[in-house]
């Protein structure tokens, strides 16, 4: 099974970036190597605390466990923030480090359910203006300062990178606990409103990346039902994922096919188009792509 998109993809995602119509969306797998994959916060925190139920290798049940152990619904959040203070960034000159590359993009809008804040140090590594936004999802966020609240308009020059999820600055932005996932998707198909204008706009009228992204995971699965109405009105336009492979020490070729047909079946009618692979294979890709385009 090819990890690549036909030519014709291609021409449309760099197209649409050309146009500044095209809107990232960072997933884990966009940080694989810098930061502890889910899997593997789970796993310590599971060993940590001597979690004692099934599913110790899945970071919001293990957070849920934790929340619910310690009677403390922020105790989960400060473990990952003190084990991500101890992270130094990636080194944005090392050749195909995704947010880099996604950094050098004239796009104006990034958006990422991760809770670092490489997205910002890359953009300002290339000498950009880039402004940070919190989804405020529940009530305690509902009087956080916003640079959209003064009339901000992301551009090239001045983007926004928009935390879906939250970020560790504001533990309670974090999407963390099962119970978070939910009430953020009950919050967010209750109300749109929750996200700026800039935001739903660019849902709804630009190609998205994603970026990083298992199906099976808990971010992506509720990222996609939080975006099902804005794809269902863009369905025109389509789309691009950066699925990561199935994991497992040797994963056959029917395997790869068998998780694409399901992957295919699940997209079926939001014109979706997949690239397997890691995103340093993609990003190799995109990034050749749009030089030789703009070598002119």
């Amino acid at each position: 099974m090819p990890n690549t998109l036909e030519e014709r993809e291609w021409q449309i995602l760099l197209d649409r970036i050309s146009d500044k119509k095209c809107t990232p969306f960072l997933g884990a797998g966009a940080c694989f190597g810098t930061l502890p994959t889910g899997g593997e916060l789970a796993h310590e925190l599971s060993q940590k605390y001597r979690y004692p139920l099934d599913g110790g290798d899945d970071l919001a049940r293990v957070a849920q466990f934790l929340a619910v152990e310690y009677e403390d619904g922020i105790f989960p959040k400060d473990q990952i923030v003190k084990r991500f203070a101890k992270i130094a960034p990636p080194n944005f000159d090392e050749p195909n480090e995704p947010h880099s590359v996604l950094a050098s993009l004239p796009l104006p809008i990034y958006i990422t359910t991760n809770y670092d804040d490489f997205m910002m140090k890359a953009l300002q590594y290339q000498n950009r203006e880039p402004r940070r936004e919190l989804c405020r999802w529940n009530e305690r966020l509902k009087n956080q300062p916003s640079h959209f609240d003064s009339g901000f308009t992301p551009s090239v020059a001045e983007p926004v990178v928009f935390h879906l999820h939250g970020h560790t600055e504001v533990e309670d932005s974090m999407v963390l606990t099962e119970d978070d996932y939910l009430d953020f998707l009950i919050s967010i198909s209750q109300d749109q409103d929750l996200l700026p204008l800039s935001i739903r706009e660019a849902f709804a009228s630009t190609s998205l990346l994603f970026m990083g992204y298992r199906l099976a995971d808990w971010d992506f699965r509720v990222l996609f039902r939080s975006l099902v109405s804005y794809l269902n009105r863009s369905n025109a336009r389509s789309h691009v994922s950066v699925q990561l492979l199935p994991t497992g020490a040797t994963v056959s070729d029917d395997e790869k096919e068998r998780a694409r047909r399901f992957f295919d079946h699940y997209f079926r009618n939001q014109n979706i188009h997949v690239y397997w692979g890691a995103c340093r294979e993609f990003t190799a890709d995109l990034k050749a792509r749009w030089e030789a385009l703009n070598s002119g």
